[in-house]
């Protein structure tokens, strides 16, 4: 869903393979075409993260990041934190935020900033 320019993408469904790669396939297509700013991804049914799907949310916030919009993750499950922590998955670029108001918060302001890096540091 297109709100203004980011896109929201809604899991509302536990996540296997082939739907991954057709929802990172989706969600490159759409910022292509519609130019958007940032993604907001809410991940709140995710029972169960595992590594493939933790990489895939890390690799579609890389692919977003070339297209020129930034990522948030919302909605993370603790047991989901737990488990990529586990995994040793660390979401390198990611950006994460408990809700959906929060993530748009962290959206609006990376759209203001684009110059800082998701760490907060500005490049020299």
């Amino acid at each position: 869903m297109k709100l203004g320019e980011f896109l929201l993408v809604s899991i509302q469904v536990d996540m296997h393979d082939k739907l991954a790669l057709a929802l990172q396939q989706d969600l490159t297509d759409r910022i292509a075409a519609t130019g958007a700013r940032g993604v907001l991804m809410d991940i709140s049914a995710l029972e169960v993260v595992d590594s493939f799907i933790g990489r895939m949310l890390a690799n579609t916030a890389a692919m977003s990041r070339v297209l020129d919009a930034t990522t948030v993750v919302v909605g993370m499950r603790p047991a989901v934190a737990i488990t990529l922590v586990e995994l040793g998955l660390s979401l390198n670029g990611v950006r994460t935020a408990l809700d959906v108001e929060r993530g748009m918060q962290l959206l609006r302001a990376a759209v203001r900033q684009p110059w800082e890096e998701p760490d907060g540091d500005t490049p020299v």
